[in-house]
């Protein structure tokens, strides 16, 4: 009997010209070019097209490789042209281009967060309103119609002020009208800070508007998709039942972050707590949380096996539960990465189809990247693609490193055994960490040294407060709120332990985007010659590995003989700093505690590698 036939990895040879042609024409903003790209995608469309229907009778056989160049090719442009159509920029009707405007009717897109008396939520354009030019004789007849309405796009971010006695409230898919009062979105003063500019603009998001609450008018509530409508206001009214049973506000914070992925509720310091220990991922809903909710359906819904005409239905609840809960979540890249994966490899199994995990992460990535190009560069996409990546190829490495008897029936027992099974879960935290790396200590600048020990430390109690705190919303099972919030402060104060212990995590790690490349190629290079003993792969990796240590020993040089001055711009506040080699003296009224100093001020001290800091007040 024939082994059954392994399915093509088509997905990866899909998704990787694409997605390289989203990262080179990310920057492409010409206006009226598209015409050119839609050209080009054309002609290559058509020519495979002619190469399919005559492809005997030419012999394009003997041309295989020039074949798939040219559909590699497609792929790369056609990654360009949804690129380019993405930006809102370019689009003649994008609200910037109205200079006269002096009205935005807008919708808003997202769940309004509101920090203190500030209200800040995305909306989308939908009609500006033009002052129109008027001569003295046509002023008596245009009192009654002075503006002329105009249909327009793009997404515009607003803060609003509200009053502290009576403050606004705002929900997705209000339709509000608000003054044309806008202004781009400034670059960071310095390479440390965080890109608030970048960060948006991935989002194609380009302006933003500081309005106070007097100058909003609602016009429609509730106007958005009534599905979003319904999930947000349901995700409310859970975080509402979390504060009422739960009280603390941390395990409330805790609760609603990783059940329902709320993160308004976050403190600041719990954040810090399980980035130093590398456990942040957790407070992520992802693949672990859904997961977690699958075995619950999966199991509740057992009996629906017994019988073939039943296991149809089966999978119908669980993808619409999946997916609901997908939707209840926010649907973040990670979640829907997970949800796509699982409702690939249920269906598979429900109608009996072999399926392959690179395809279904490449299927999973692809279409996501199909959907919203811009997802490239958000750093919960990459981390998470990354660190499933690495579950696929490493994991198993790492796993058959264990010693395993010959004897079969030994293999088996030394699979139920829990020293195996730990060996499970350490190479499963390895594979992950090792190949998100890279883009950790780019994003993050930090690197956790007890990041094996702490997520150990986690694994059981997170998956209790998961369980807990999902019966918790269920009505008559408040008795649970106790035994939930004992068990938040009883995993808190185990990472704070591991925080505090010395040498927790290395800080102050910068590398710039060509070092960001070369370590992840020299470690991907590295990778690869490990597993399969290779001595050329493992030249190319000191080769690579090269230019990487002589990029970070120039900046090293550069900072000991550095002589600064740096102006911070800071709200409510004033800076400067004197740098002499790793020294520096700031004037500052701050205290090193305080936020402003640790958001602003201490990135930029870590970028140029200050270790020893004085501060001052400004002279009288």
């Amino acid at each position: 009997m024939s082994s059954p036939e392994k399915p093509l990895q088509v997905f990866p040879r899909i998704l990787l010209p694409y997605l390289t042609g989203l990262v080179v024409f990310y920057h492409f903003r010409y206006e009226g070019f598209i015409a050119v790209f839609i050209f080009i995608n054309l002609v290559l469309l058509i020519g495979l097209f002619l190469l399919n229907c005559h492809y005997l009778e030419i012999k394009a056989y003997r041309f295989k490789s020039w074949i798939g160049l040219l559909f590699h090719l497609f792929l790369f442009f056609f990654g360009g042209l949804m690129c380019y159509h993405h930006q809102s920029l370019i689009k003649p009707d994008h609200f910037s281009k109205s200079p006269t405007a002096s009205y935005l009717k807008v919708q808003v897109i997202n769940e309004p967060q509101r920090k203190g008396n500030i209200l800040r939520f995305k909306v989308e354009i939908e009609t500006v309103y033009l002052q129109e030019k008027q001569s003295q004789q046509s002023d008596k007849r245009s009192r009654n119609n002075p503006l002329r309405a105009k249909k327009a796009s793009g997404t515009l971010m607003i803060a609003i002020k509200s009053d502290p006695k009576q403050p606004l409230v705002i929900d997705y898919g209000t339709t509000l009208l608000v003054p044309a009062r806008f202004t781009t979105i400034s670059p960071p003063f310095h390479p440390a800070q965080f890109d608030y500019q970048a960060w948006l603009a991935s989002q194609n998001v380009h302006h933003q508007s500081f309005l106070l609450q007097h100058q909003v008018l609602k016009l429609r509530p509730n106007s958005g998709n009534r599905l979003f409508t319904f999930a947000i206001a349901l995700r409310a009214q859970q975080i509402e039942r979390y504060k009422k049973l739960l009280k603390d506000s941390t395990s409330v914070g805790l609760a609603s972050t990783l059940i329902l992925g709320y993160r308004a509720e976050l403190s600041k310091e719990t954040l810090d707590t399980y980035a130093k220990t590398g456990t942040i991922h957790a407070l992520s809903v992802s693949g672990m949380h859904v997961g977690l909710i699958y075995l619950i359906i999966n199991h509740a819904l057992a009996f629906l096996n017994q019988r073939r005409v039943w296991k149809k239905t089966r999978l119908f609840l669980i993808l619409g539960l999946l997916w609901f809960y997908a939707l209840l979540t926010g649907c973040t890249p990670s979640v829907l990465r997970s949800v796509i994966m699982l409702s690939i490899l249920l269906i598979g199994q429900t109608y009996s189809r072999s399926t392959n995990s690179y395809n279904i992460l490449s299927f999973a990535a692809f279409f996501m990247l199909l959907y919203d190009p811009f997802l490239i560069w958000d750093v919960g996409f990459q981390l998470s693609f990354m660190a499933v990546l690495g579950l696929l190829y490493l994991q198993p490495k790492l796993q058959e490193l264990w010693p395993v008897d010959e004897n079969q029936q030994d293999y088996w027992k030394l699979k139920n055994t829990w020293s195996y099974k730990l060996w499970g879960m350490i190479s499963m935290s390895l594979a992950a960490q090792l190949f998100t790396f890279p883009l950790s200590i780019y994003y993050f600048h930090q690197f956790p040294l007890y990041f094996l020990l702490s997520n150990l430390f986690i694994l059981i109690p997170i998956t209790l407060v998961l369980y807990l705190g999902i019966l918790l919303l269920i009505p008559g099972l408040d008795f649970l709120a106790p035994a939930l919030n004992w068990l938040i402060q009883f995993n808190n104060s185990g990472l704070q332990y591991l925080a505090a212990l010395p040498g927790a995590s290395l800080t102050g790690i910068w590398i710039n985007k060509l070092e960001l490349i070369l370590l992840s190629v020299s470690l991907t290079l590295g990778l690869l010659a490990l597993v399969k003993c290779n001595w050329k792969l493992l030249l190319a990796t000191f080769t690579v590995f090269l230019p990487l240590q002589l990029s970070i020993s120039l900046t090293t040089i550069k900072r000991y003989h550095q002589e600064l001055v740096i102006h911070f711009n800071l709200p409510k506040h004033k800076a400067v700093a004197y740098l002499f080699s790793h020294q520096a003296t700031v004037y500052t009224e701050l205290k090193q505690e305080d936020p402003t100093f640790r958001y602003f001020i201490q990135p930029v001290l870590d970028y140029h590698q200050i270790r020893f800091v004085s501060i001052k007040s400004f002279p009288p």
